[in-house]
């Protein structure tokens, strides 16, 4: 990434303690994208018996779908760099009596060095991933790395900002009240254009690409909850407004709701759309 003042290093540990931070939360907010959830493991055409990576896997809830998928043979590794997550992801599991997660293994690595093995993998997952990597080249050529010849890589993308409100309501609220971020972040709509994520794709050497738009809409009882579910999924966001004074912190949530109000409801609360681009692309 070539972007002025961006420090790779420090975004990741920004990330991390981000993520580690809000792991419960974010396990608990999975409703809220289970319809893209679904879409993308649909587009991977999963199958008992296959072995699949699941990239920044947080709580692992995508995981978890992916491994009831390829059971009884198949096996499922959940990787994501903030090891609170998957502790998170482990914790679930364990309080279960099904046999959800028998045959998943986790592994807290980074992206873009991963420690897996060349060729053993027939899927790739990577649900709202690919713009949070600093170097997207660098894990793309992981992924492939560790892709069997054949084997494909499924992942999903916010859209444009313009078609995401989910999350444009509350960036464009926090950019116009605050100071620019010392810590630079890739922008999370880096690769809502099709065009351009093919041609990502394409030159980091996948080909057969397909993608498919996936909209959907979240319902929220009040400004606040919508407030609470966007740091929820904000990682590092999340991690630099927890360190704002309260005051801040409270007229932000203050200029959130006045900007929500295209998206109230007639009867009670707020319905905010969003979508995301899944696409697939073999090694």
């Amino acid at each position: 990434m070539s972007t002025p003042g961006f420090d790779a290093t420090r975004f990741k540990a920004l990330e991390r303690a981000g993520f580690n931070r809000i792991a419960a939360r974010y396990a608990d907010s999975a409703p809220l994208r289970q319809r893209l959830a679904d879409a993308l493991l649909d587009a991977a055409s999963l199958a008992p018996g296959m072995r699949v990576l699941d990239l920044a896997s947080g709580p692992a809830l995508l995981a978890h779908d992916a491994a009831r998928r390829v059971a009884p043979e198949g096996w499922v590794i959940a990787s994501d760099i903030a090891e609170g997550m998957l502790m998170e992801a482990r914790s679930r599991i364990a309080s279960t009596t099904s046999d959800t997660g028998r045959n998943m293994s986790y592994l807290a690595a980074d992206a873009e060095h991963l420690c897996v093995a060349q060729a053993s993998f027939d899927r790739v997952l990577a649900g709202l991933a690919l713009f949070i990597f600093p170097h997207p080249e660098k894990a793309l050529a992981e992924i492939r790395r560790a892709l069997k010849p054949g084997g494909e890589l499924v992942l999903s993308v916010w859209a444009g900002r313009e078609e995401v409100p989910l999350i444009s309501r509350a960036q464009d609220c926090i950019a116009r009240m605050l100071p620019p971020s010392k810590v630079v972040r890739p922008s999370v709509f880096r690769f809502g254009d099709p065009e351009t994520l093919t041609r990502t794709l394409r030159e980091a050497g996948f080909d057969s690409i397909r993608i498919e738009s996936c909209d959907f809409e979240c319902d929220f009882e009040d400004a606040a909850a919508y407030w609470q579910a966007f740091l929820d999924l904000a990682g590092g966001a999340a991690e630099a407004l927890s360190r704002l004074p309260e005051a801040t912190r409270d007229a932000l949530r203050k200029a959130v709701a006045k900007d929500l109000a295209p998206h109230r409801q007639q009867t009670r609360g707020y319905r905010v759309p969003a979508r995301a681009l899944v696409a697939c692309a073999r090694a």
